[in-house]
């Protein structure tokens, strides 16, 4: 299952996926396609993930744009999604990297524990009926010293959907040792647009 932004907020958390996969890569923050926008993304994930290269574990990758930057930062990578259209995209996308997706439920991932060191995941949490069971999920597939990098946002103004930032960090806290918060929402260049809702980035270390 995943979720990427504001044009998806009214789709239910069973939106068919595999006939989203087609042009899921139109938004702007999604395919990357605009040279500005991909660098942007580029750039801050070269500030949330380790230094040195790292097993980063994406879930809900969706066609696999996080993971193509990540794979190309030198990280070798994992990318987990549902749809079987998504997986397949995002196979293409990275064909020629260090990189393999799996077909599978990011809520729940077939990986085994202490599999990698960074979980990195982009506007899903929001979507999954019981977000702090699904952290103390993914915790127990980092190691030691491995850290979360979780972008999410609360859309919409009638019915906003979403995980306040307060809600998220308070979640980790119990969690990890350090939790660091982010505002992404003051950058138009992440969205190829200006926003006016919230939109974050918490990067939290075990």
């Amino acid at each position: 299952m995943t979720r990427r932004n504001s044009s998806t907020v009214a789709d239910a958390p069973e939106a068919d996926w595999d006939a989203r996969a087609a042009d899921f890569d139109d938004e702007p923050d999604h395919g990357l396609r605009d040279p500005r926008v991909r660098a942007a993304w580029a750039d801050r994930l070269r500030g949330w993930l380790p230094g040195h290269p790292a097993d980063v574990l994406d879930l809900g990758c969706g066609t696999g744009s996080l993971s193509l930057l990540a794979a190309e930062q030198g990280h070798r990578v994992t990318g987990v999604d549902r749809s079987p259209a998504m997986a397949r995209r995002a196979r293409a996308k990275l064909a020629g990297h260090s990189a393999r997706i799996v077909c599978g439920d990011a809520a729940a991932p077939p990986l085994a524990p202490r599999c990698c060191d960074v979980v990195l995941v982009r506007h899903v949490l929001w979507a999954l009926p019981d977000p702090a069971s699904v952290l103390r999920r993914w915790r127990g597939l980092l190691r030691p010293g491995g850290r979360f990098v979780l972008v999410e946002g609360v859309w919409g103004t009638l019915a906003p959907v979403g995980v306040p930032a307060a809600r998220l960090t308070a979640h980790l806290a119990l969690l990890t040792r350090e939790v660091r918060l982010e505002r992404l929402s003051d950058d138009p260049l992440l969205w190829g647009k200006d926003v006016d809702d919230e939109r974050y980035a918490v990067v939290a270390v075990v």
